[in-house]
């Protein structure tokens, strides 16, 4: 299997910065996640690209080879990427982990465009909006700036919680929010904005503050410390399969309103392909019955 674009820019982050410690800042991901793709990338290519010790990180031959080979495979991409989207034959949508992955597919047939991915983390609430990496984005509402961005809902689904299996409340078929109000949470960084709240039931606290046990800036943080102990966390319905892991488990909650997925996209973007967008999506039945929200 070839690598993926993605490893290469881990890779080129941590050959640039020589600390996997700076190199997984930059890139907004943990650093043992880091760690672990790197060791990854070693075993698909069978060398060795970095000699590593307590005290340094250096580049061995095979890396140097890499990195050079790797620089110029994503300058490339970045350049026909520009190209593409000029030419208007695609476009760029934002999305947060792996929410929307699945519905690309269905997005494309439904509006008649060729969509390619932007990945942000959870410290980017617009995925990509704000700095125009992307044209459209998924994301959960609320929206992180109702005046600058226009949205339309694509489905409405319940809330669960993913805890431990050995949590007093595992074995319960479904769990009332109220008897988690004083469990430790996994909270989104305080970048993410209304989205930090909402996935901390706060519309269902009455008030009252959650108690944070430790922030993940990404899905693959949050299950590390759900997985450590260090609290429960909220999830999508449909999302629920992203997060089966060894040890944990997930349960659908009463008592706490559902979420809604939205395709949104910049407010004072007027390019036809845009509106045009929302339109089919609208009309193709993908997207709940509701106007598009072009005022709110």
């Amino acid at each position: 299997m070839d690598p993926h674009l993605r490893d290469l820019r881990y890779f080129v982050a941590v050959a640039e910065e020589l600390h996997f410690t700076n190199a997984a800042q930059r890139l907004h991901i943990a650093q043992p996640t880091l760690s672990r793709q790197i060791r990854q990338l070693e075993r698909q290519l069978d060398v060795v690209l970095f000699d590593r010790n307590q005290r340094s990180v250096a580049l061995t031959v095979a890396g140097k080879e890499l990195l050079e080979g790797a620089r110029k495979i994503l300058e490339l991409w970045e350049v026909t990427n520009v190209a593409l989207q000029e030419a208007g034959e695609v476009l760029r949508v934002g999305i947060q982990s792996s929410i929307g992955r699945g519905l690309i597919t269905d997005l494309e047939s439904a509006s008649g465009h060729r969509l390619a991915l932007h990945s942000a983390s959870w410290t980017d609430p617009s995925s990509g909006l704000a700095g125009r990496q992307a044209d459209l984005a998924l994301m959960w509402l609320p929206v992180p700036d109702t005046s600058r961005y226009r949205w339309q809902v694509l489905r409405t689904e319940p809330r669960w919680v993913l805890l431990p299996e050995n949590h007093a409340l595992a074995g319960h078929e479904t769990i009332d929010f109220a008897d988690l109000i004083d469990e430790p949470f996994i909270a989104m960084p305080a970048e993410a904005g209304a989205a930090r709240d909402f996935w901390l039931g706060a519309d269902a606290r009455g008030g009252r503050q959650a108690r944070i046990g430790a922030e993940a800036a990404t899905a693959e943080e949050r299950l590390e410390a759900v997985s450590l102990g260090l609290g429960v966390c909220l999830l999508a319905e449909n999302n629920v399969p992203m997060y089966r892991w060894p040890g944990l488990t997930a349960r659908p909650l009463t008592g706490l309103a559902p979420c809604e997925l939205a395709v949104a996209w910049r407010a004072d973007d007027d390019r036809p392909t845009i509106l045009e967008f929302a339109v089919r999506v609208l009309e193709g039945g993908f997207a709940e019955k509701e106007p598009v929200a072009a005022a709110q």
